[in-house]
């Protein structure tokens, strides 16, 4: 962990220029109608949830090249989760692949007790072959036409839940890269009812406070087609397992130029949207770092989800999903979560009253002039000052370079060139 007289001191540096923005911006705010600290609280108030997988160097179909200090363990992992919650103060739980961070239920509940973390979403792997593993994945696993491979992907799922109840999560996340890579390699109608008929004895096996999430993705690994490959059969799948099924939508996972904002608020108006992998991508599913390559994309989703706040039922879940490969994780992860932020805080700043009114009255040019208004709206002083209200970092990049945490873990980390990392 950082050393908290190290953050005092580097706040410390930094203090009165916040202050100074800070009331500057409150000013241009309240001439808006807008209060700065009750944005401010609200801000403080959201979080995000880490990968365990993401604080680990990501890789290519290509080539993977190990970073210095990478975890080795779960329990690496959760430490430097733990950092990125210290200085940012935005990331307050980690979401757990198994078998990726299998241990024992105990230490991974003091660890994370002893870092102020908790566990989010459960997250299932059946894209991988494990050692000693029964059946291979390779042609499928839910959907494989093989039935015992089937049943051991269900058992998997199933332990996942077991695992997750032990430790206080409340969801299990399915993504699956079952698909073909050739015309005619299945049968694309009974694929998915293999498919289905896997995911309603997953289903059967949730708690009754838990929640399904299912993850739909255009391509990748299978090449021609993909068993959920698309928002609308997501949505067949979660409406037809029931109530505790939900659309989980990762940025990523959709052919350029789709509209994903307005797939959110379809989810939404159907009480279907479970949550997000937030990411960024140019091409493909790059699975670039948040906010990187189009800002106002995520600000336009969250600006659909701020509009949606206070409906019934409405608790989207919120995770990051990146690949790292010439960036620090660290440090990129703590970047996309404060990006992520300033796209929830600059949608609150948007004028409803004043949007709905140009919308009613068919005024195009000013419905989207009043969104631009709360994404040009710079918010950076919100978030700094939350994240030292919260005992956070005012400039939490600078601070970990400043602590020298990479080198210091780098000196008991050896590199390794295969672990439970990339693009997921």
């Amino acid at each position: 962990m950082i050393d908290k007289s190290l953050i005092e001191a580097q706040n410390a540096r930094r203090l009165a220029a916040l202050q100074s923005d800070y009331a500057a911006l409150g000013e241009h705010l309240a001439r808006r109608g807008f209060n700065i600290d009750a944005i401010k609280k609200k801000v403080g108030a959201y979080g995000i949830a880490i990968p365990s997988w993401g604080v680990g160097t990501g890789g290519t179909r290509f080539a993977r090249f190990p970073g210095e200090g990478e975890p080795r363990h779960i329990f690496d992992k959760l430490e430097d989760c733990g950092v990125i919650q210290q200085l940012t103060r935005a990331t307050p739980t980690v979401s757990l692949h198994i078998p990726w961070d299998k241990a024992p239920t105990a230490d991974l509940l003091g660890k994370a007790s002893d870092l102020g973390l908790r566990f989010d979403a459960m997250n299932s792997n059946t894209f991988q072959d494990q050692p000693q593993q029964r059946s291979s994945y390779k042609y499928g696993s839910v959907s494989n036409a093989d039935a015992p491979t089937r049943m051991q992907a269900v058992e998997h799922n199933l332990e996942c839940i077991e695992i997750g109840a032990k430790l206080g999560s409340k969801a299990l996340t399915v993504w699956v890269g079952d698909g073909t890579n050739f015309p005619g390699q299945q049968d694309f109608t009974r694929q998915f009812d293999r498919y289905m008929d896997s995911l309603h004895a997953i289903y059967a096996g949730l708690p009754p406070d838990w929640r399904l999430f299912t993850e739909h993705k255009m391509y990748e690994p299978a090449f021609y087609s993909t068993v959920l490959q698309d928002w609308g059969t997501n949505y067949i799948i979660a409406t037809e397992l029931g109530p505790q099924a939900y659309c989980l939508v990762d940025l990523g996972h959709h052919a350029p130029n789709t509209n994903i904002e307005m797939i959110v608020a379809r989810l939404i108006s159907r009480q279907k949207l479970g949550g997000f992998h937030f990411n960024d991508s140019k091409y493909g599913d790059d699975d670039l770092d948040t906010g990187s390559v189009d800002p106002y994309r995520l600000f336009l989703v969250f600006n659909e989800l701020v509009e949606a706040e206070g409906k019934p039922g409405f608790t989207p879940a919120h995770m990051l999903d990146q690949s790292h490969n010439v960036t620090d994780p660290i440090e990129s992860l703590m970047v996309s979560a404060m990006e992520v932020q300033r796209a929830y805080a600059q949608a609150l700043l948007v004028d409803r009253a004043a949007l709905h009114a140009a919308q009613d009255d068919n005024d195009a040019l000013m419905a989207t002039t009043q969104l631009k208004t709360g994404f040009r709206t710079d918010v950076e002083p919100i978030l700094a000052m939350a994240r030292l209200d919260a005992g956070g970092a005012i400039d939490p990049v600078a601070t970990f370079r400043a602590a020298g945490y990479r080198a210091r873990v780098a000196a008991i980390r050896p590199k390794v060139m295969g672990q439970g990392g990339g693009i997921v």
